[in-house]
């Protein structure tokens, strides 16, 4: 039989889950949280992720529950354990995922490099932090931000006063100069296998991943190595299954220094669907089943891929796909099937080839038709 996989949540990167889980022959399902969302065509779902009864009767003939997100409350993810349910990746990763205060506790723990870091629960301890480290850092809520959203640099504890009516602690963490972002995007499977990319370049834009470069450009082959070796190193003693995207500083005395965590497919590997091998995406569903990982390496020697943010001013994406697709032949037009809005990622764009510069060039002249 073939196996059936469940997803919870019903973004774009389940949509993007699809056509790889066709073309092995798996079944793929989706919970989606409304009707229209951008997995809508696998969506044989529709509910609460949060809900107990929702989320056991999605589960209830599927061979592997993975995620779209990692948002799914941790009593709702017991739940599908003890209901004897495969769940991948399983609650304990998980939950650090979803805590960045227990990131950064666990990372330490485990000796990883991380920026210097604190709890801090008043305006008091915020401001001692605040002082001890430059006058400037940047402090999160621990849970839901993503894409900037949740972030702030702080100058004093009254800037973020507003996320102390909450009550919850909040992190604080030094002020990271750093010259670059990068990105090491690894797959663990139940066994323990582990397959990593090449490490790549991410640039933000309002905190949101606007393009990634692959492999990072002037990368020295220690830097490299010592990136492979800090997602092994979290994916094993994390216990992480699936992909796992470790978002990194390369700081200014040429050291790193991660920044986040994601424990599923991630923006900073989509360059992965025309640009290696084996894709994240088809990777994810390889690792979830504990089959045998694919082969990661770079069929160019440069992939760069840029984000469609916001959409046209007017009128569709597919309204400019003719424009688009005569201009730029070898662009891989990835769309999500999401309204335009300010910011939004709704789309995006790979070129790969054998000189950076031109790459580049092709690939935001093809993202910018899309988005003018």
């Amino acid at each position: 039989m073939r196996p059936i996989i469940g997803v919870i949540g019903g973004g774009q990167l389940a949509r993007m889950m699809i056509p790889r889980a066709i073309e092995l022959g798996f079944e793929l399902r989706v919970l989606a949280e409304t009707e229209g969302m951008s997995a809508s065509l696998a969506a044989t779902a529709v509910g609460d992720y949060t809900n107990v009864a929702t989320v056991l009767e999605f589960a209830r003939d599927v061979d592997v529950i993975t995620f779209d997100h990692e948002h799914v409350p941790q009593h709702v993810l017991a739940a599908l354990v003890e209901a004897d349910v495969s769940v991948h990746p399983g609650p304990a990763p998980l939950a650090v995922a979803q805590d960045k205060i227990l990131m950064r506790q666990e990372l330490t723990r485990l000796g990883l490099p991380v920026p210097v870091w604190a709890s801090v629960s008043t305006a008091a301890e915020l401001d001692a932090f605040i002082a001890d480290n430059g006058g400037r850092v940047i402090v999160k809520t621990p849970r839901g931000g993503y894409d900037g959203k949740g972030v702030r640099i702080v100058t004093a504890a009254s800037d973020v006063a507003d996320w102390f009516e909450a009550g919850d602690p909040l992190l604080a963490e030094e002020l990271v100069s750093f010259t670059r972002e990068l990105a090491q995007l690894a797959a663990r499977r139940p066994s323990g296998e582990i397959a990593l990319w090449p490490l790549v370049e991410s640039i933000q834009q309002d905190g949101v991943c606007a393009e990634v470069i692959a492999p990072a450009p002037s990368l020295p082959a220690p830097l490299a190595q010592a990136a492979a070796d800090i997602a092994s190193t979290v994916a094993e003693k994390l216990g992480v299954t699936g992909v796992l995207a470790v978002e990194l500083f390369e700081t200014t005395d040429g050291t790193l220094l991660i920044n986040e965590l994601a424990m599923r497919p991630h923006n900073s590997g989509h360059w992965t669907m025309d640009g290696a091998v084996t894709s994240q995406f088809e990777q994810h569903l390889r690792a979830v089943l504990d089959l045998p990982l694919g082969a990661t390496a770079a069929r160019s020697p440069w992939t760069v891929m840029i984000n469609v943010l916001g959409g046209p001013a007017s009128g569709t994406i597919a309204e400019r796909y003719p424009l688009a697709l005569a201009s730029q032949p070898a662009a891989k037009f990835h769309e999500y099937g999401k309204a335009p809005r300010p910011g939004r990622k709704v789309g995006h764009v790979n070129v790969s080839g054998d000189d950076l510069d031109d790459v580049m060039y092709r690939a935001r002249a093809a993202a910018a038709i899309l988005k003018d």
